[in-house]
C-alpha cells in the first residue's frame, strides 16, 4: 500500500499545524506574536507549550530532550535529558517545564571558544529559537537553539545568523518602503543549499585509516578511468545508491526538510541532493540534519558518506551551492523583475544592493568558505577560483552598462535606461545560461553562491551575505530618505553604484588564468588558502560592519580568527601524523616486501637459466628501490619538520603559515612517491583499497 507523503510530511515536526491543533488560542497568539516580533517569552506562556510539546513528543515515542545547538565546530551537539522525575511513592511522572524548554546550561569547556571564556569557566548557555520549530530525532524531542557564554558572547554558528536576519530585516524594510511598499512589515532571507556528497563501500572504507582519520585519501593513484567520459553525472542511479536515496528522502520528510531533487554528480561515488528554499535560519538546521542523516542512513546500506570537499585527488571534490534570495512577508521576490517599471526600480536597487555588497566584503566571502578541506577544491576546474565575482547574464549586464553611461538599450522596444519608477521598462528574467565557474552568480530571482566547501555550515556565508547587503542597504535608505527627487536620486545612485563596483561584475571562465591576471588587475583579492584569508576577520572595516549592525562584537570576532586558525593547524597536523603512521607501517614495508619478493625471483630465474635475462624485475627493483629512498627520505623529513611545528609558540597565524608552506609540501612529496609506487606494485601486495575500489566499489 503507498505511503500517504502527506500525512509522513513534517509528521515528527512541532510546527506551526501541530500548535494550532494542541495549544490554547491566547497561548498560540502569544508564541506566534513572540516569533514575529522577537520579544521575549512570558514563562507562564513557555510552561504551556512545553507541556503540550512535551505530550506530542511521548506520544511519537520520545523519552528524551535536548536543546540542540551548532558550536563552532562545524557539526551539531546536544546533551540528552530524560523527562522523567521521582515521585514520593517511588514511581515517576514526565515532566518538561517552560524554563527547560526555553534556556538549558551545557557544559561549554571542551568547545572552541577562541579566548572567550577562561579555561576555567565551564559553563555555555542555549537559547530556544522558537522561528526554527522543534523536532523528534530517534526518541529525543530536538529544540533548536542559539549557544553563548556566560557572559552573552556568541560561541555557536546560529547566534550571528539570527542577528543578521534582523540587521537586513531593519534596512531592506527602509527601502521598500521608499516605493511605498507599507503593507510589508516583515523581510526574511530564503536558502536553498545543495549537498554533494560520495558514497564509498564500507567494507573498503574501513581499511583506509586516512579516511577514517582525516575524511580524505591522503594517497591514491588515479584508476585508469576516472570522470572523463562524463558518463557518471546525471546517469542511471545504482540500486544500493538508490535505496539509500528513497531512505534519506522519507526521513528528511518526516522532518519537514523539504529534499527535492536528487541524482548523480559529475565525479564516480558522487551524488547531490537539493531542498526546496526555506527561511535561512531554518535552511541552515535542516542542512545540518541532513549531513548527519546522509552519514548515518549510509551506514545502514553498508556504505559511508563522505563530506569532505575533497576526498580524492585528480576527480572532482564536493561543494554547496547557497541559492540565496530577499523576500518581503507578503509574497514578493525583491530580487525577481517585476511587471511595471516601479517594481523594476526597486529590483535593479536591491541587485546593486549586492553587487556593492560582494565588491566590498569579498575578502569576508572568501573567510565565510575558507577551510583547510576547501582549499584544495577552490581554484581547480570544478569550484570557482578563491577570486570573488559576480555573474550576471549578458543581456542584465548590457541593462546596467546602459543604465551607467544614461545610452539607449537595444531591446526590442529601444529606451533610455532611466531608473526613476515611472520610466524605467520591463527587464527580461532569466534569459541567460548558468555559469559554473562564477562563485557568485545570478539565476532569474536569486543568487548562487557557489564557493561553499560541502562540509560547511552554510550559517557562515550567510551572515556575510546578510550584514554586507545590510549595510549597502543602510547606506542607499539614508541617501534616499533625505531626496528632495526621489526619482532624480534614485537615478543618480544606481549609476555611481554600477560605476564605483562594475569591477566585481564578469562574466567570463572562472577557471582561465587570464582571468586570474585581469582580476588582479582590476583590484580584486586573491586570498588562496585559508591562512591567507583569516586575517581579514580582524581587518578595521570588517570589525566595524559586523559591530555596527550588531552581528558580532570585536571580542566575538577575534574569537572567531582565532578559532578557525587553530583548527586550520590541527586538521593539517592530524593528516600530517596520519599520512606518517600509513607510510612508515603499510606503504614502505608492503613495497620493500614486494621488491623482496622480485629479487628473490630474480636470482631464482638466474640459477635455474641462467641464460634468460631477468629485464622486467631488475628495472622495477631499480624504479621501485629508488622511489622507496626517495619516500623514506620525504617521510624523515616531514616527521622533523612537525617536530619543529611544536618550537613555533602561540602565534597562530605564524603556526598556520608553517603549516600551509612547509607540511603540505613536504607531504605532496610524500605522496607523489607513493602514488608512483601504488601503480607499479602488484595489486595483492599493496595494503590498501585503491581509487579503483573506492569510486566504482558500490555496484
Amino acid at each position: 500500500m503507498m505511503e500517504n507523503l502527506t500525512e509522513l510530511f513534517a509528521c515528527k515536526v512541532f510546527n506551526d499545524n501541530v500548535m494550532k491543533m494542541r495549544l490554547p488560542k491566547e497561548t498560540y497568539k502569544a508564541l506566534q506574536k513572540t516569533i514575529k516580533d522577537g520579544k521575549h517569552l512570558d514563562i507562564n506562556i513557555a510552561h504551556v507549550v512545553a507541556n503540550s510539546m512535551k505530550d506530542w513528543a511521548i506520544e511519537n515515542g520520545a523519552t528524551h530532550y535536548t536543546h540542540w545547538f551548532q558550536p563552532m565546530t562545524g557539526i551539531t551537539a546536544e546533551k540528552h535529558d530524560s523527562f522523567i522525575s521521582p515521585t514520593d511513592t517511588s514511581n515517576i511522572i514526565m515532566e518538561f517545564s517552560g524554563k527547560e524548554l526555553v534556556k538549558g546550561e551545557s557544559d561549554a569547556s571542551s568547545f572552541p571558544s577562541g579566548g572567550l571564556r577562561a579555561t576555567f569557566e565551564a559553563r555555555g548557555y542555549t537559547a530556544w529559537d522558537p522561528t526554527s520549530y522543534a523536532f523528534i530525532k530517534e526518541n529525543t524531542l530536538c529544540i533548536p537553539t542559539a549557544f553563548c557564554s556566560y557572559g552573552g558572547e556568541a560561541l555557536d554558528k546560529k547566534t550571528p545568523l539570527l542577528r543578521s536576519m534582523e540587521a537586513i530585516n531593519r534596512q531592506a524594510l527602509r527601502v521598500v518602503r521608499l516605493f511605498g511598499n507599507n503593507d510589508v512589515t516583515s523581510i526574511k532571507i530564503t536558502v536553498g543549499p545543495e549537498q554533494e556528497y560520495f558514497l564509498v563501500d564500507k567494507d573498503m572504507y574501513d581499511k583506509r585509516p586516512d579516511l577514517l582519520f582525516t575524511g580524505r585519501t591522503l594517497f591514491g593513484a588515479m584508476p585508469p578511468k576516472g570522470q572523463e567520459l562524463d558518463d557518471h553525472y546525471f546517469g542511471t542511479i545504482k540500486s544500493r545508491v538508490s535505496a539509500f536515496m528513497k531512505e534519506l528522502d522519507r526521513e528528511l520528510w518526516k522532518l519537514g526538510i523539504l529534499a527535492k531533487t536528487e541524482h548523480n554528480e559529475a565525479s564516480p561515488a558522487q551524488h547531490e541532493l537539493a531542498p526546496i528554499f526555506t527561511t535561512v535560519n531554518i535552511a541552515a538546521d535542516h542542512n545540518q540534519l541532513t549531513m548527519e542523516l546522509m552519514q548515518r542512513l549510509a551506514k545502514k546500506h553498508n556504505m559511508v558518506c563522505l563530506l569532505h570537499e575533497k576526498p580524492f585527488a585528480g576527480v572532482n571534490g564536493s561543494g554547496k551551492h547557497n541559492n540565496w534570495s530577499i523576500c518581503t512577508n507578503t509574497g514578493k521576490n525583491l530580487l525577481d523583475p517585476g511587471e511595471t517599471p516601479y517594481e523594476n526600480a526597486q529590483f535593479l536597487l536591491f541587485l546593486c544592493s549586492v553587487i556593492k555588497a560582494v565588491d566590498e566584503y569579498q575578502d569576508m566571502l572568501r573567510v565565510s568558505v575558507a577551510s583547510a578541506g576547501n582549499d584544495h577544491r577552490l581554484g581547480g576546474n570544478e569550484a570557482p577560483p578563491a577570486v570573488m565575482s559576480i555573474f550576471l547574464g549578458e543581456e542584465l549586464t548590457e541593462i546596467l552598462e546602459a543604465i551607467e553611461k544614461d545610452e539607449d538599450y537595444d531591446a526590442k522596444e529601444k529606451s533610455i535606461m532611466r531608473v526613476g519608477v515611472h520610466v524605467l521598462p520591463k527587464f527580461p528574467k532569466d534569459t541567460t545560461d548558468r555559469n559554473r565557474t562564477s562563485p557568485f552568480a545570478f539565476t532569474g530571482n536569486k543568487f548562487e553562491f557557489r564557493a561553499l566547501g560541502s562540509m560547511a555550515s552554510v550559517s557562515g556565508p550567510n551572515v556575510v551575505l546578510n550584514t554586507s547587503v545590510a549595510e549597502s542597504l543602510k547606506q542607499f535608505a539614508d541617501e534616499l530618505e533625505n531626496a528632495e527627487n526621489f526619482d532624480d536620486a534614485l537615478n543618480r545612485l544606481i549609476r555611481k553604484t554600477i560605476k564605483k563596483h562594475k569591477r566585481i561584475l564578469f562574466s567570463g571562465n572562472g577557471y582561465d588564468d587570464a582571468w586570474i591576471a585581469e582580476a588582479e588587475a582590476r583590484g580584486l583579492s586573491n586570498l588562496k588558502t585559508t591562512p591567507d584569508a583569516l586575517p581579514c576577520y580582524i581587518a578595521e572595516k570588517n570589525i566595524k560592519l559586523f559591530t555596527e549592525h550588531k552581528v558580532f562584537t570585536e571580542t566575538e570576532m577575534h574569537a572567531r580568527y582565532e578559532i578557525n586558525l587553530e583548527n586550520y593547524t590541527k586538521i593539517i597536523g592530524i593528516e600530517a601524523r596520519t599520512m606518517l603512521d600509513m607510510a612508515k607501517k603499510d606503504i614502505l614495508p608492503a613495497v620493500s616486501s614486494f621488491v623482496k619478493t622480485l629479487c628473490d625471483t630474480v636470482i631464482s630465474r638466474k640459477s635455474a637459466i641462467s641464460e634468460v635475462p631477468c629485464t622486467y624485475e631488475e628495472r622495477l627493483i631499480r624504479d621501485l628501490s629508488e622511489l622507496i629512498n626517495r619516500m623514506y627520505s620525504d617521510v624523515s623529513a616531514l616527521d622533523k619538520e612537525l617536530a619543529k611545528a611544536t618550537q613555533i609558540g602561540s602565534d597562530a597565524q605564524k603556526l598556520a603559515d608553517y603549516y600551509k608552506d612547509v607540511i603540505l609540501s613536504r607531504m605532496a612529496r610524500v605522496r607523489e612517491s607513493a602514488d608512483k609506487m601504488e601503480t607499479m606494485t602488484e595489486r595483492k601486495c599493496w595494503p590498501y583499497p585503491t581509487y579503483e575500489d573506492l569510486l566504482f566499489g558500490v555496484r
